[in-house]
């Protein structure tokens, strides 16, 4: 298998995953609608969602653990540091969307620095 096939299949992923983030974004948390159907969280399940989510936003846990995951991925050789680049991404960037993008940018840039790096470095 090529080399390149691996990394177009990460992109189309990653390009999914900050449109599902936005969408996320702009349909669940700023969209007026939940404001009123909201006012009694337990009686939609996207209520509930919405308020968990609104909790992981204020106590920044997207961020810290994307960045948590890409100094590791930076002290990890291999496929395993790979991976953890990859995970520190998935964490990162619907931070970057989500209202956290003052910590979760250095997590996406360690993570995107571990995963062009050369397999021979590091």
């Amino acid at each position: 298998m090529s080399r390149t096939l691996p990394t177009a299949l990460l992109l189309m992923f990653l390009a999914v995953w900050l449109a599902a983030s936005y969408g996320l974004r702009y349909g669940l948390m700023e969209d007026g609608q939940w404001v009123g159907l909201c006012a009694v969280p337990a009686d939609h399940w996207q209520c509930q969602a919405r308020a968990l989510l609104g909790l992981g936003i204020h106590f920044q846990v997207l961020p810290w653990a994307g960045l948590g995951l890409a100094l590791l991925a930076q002290c990890v050789a291999g496929r395993g540091g790979w991976w953890l680049a990859v995970l520190a991404l998935v964490a990162g960037i619907p931070a970057l969307v989500l209202y956290t993008a003052s910590i979760a940018v250095f997590a996406v840039v360690l993570a995107g620095l571990r995963l062009v790096r050369q397999p021979g470095q590091g």
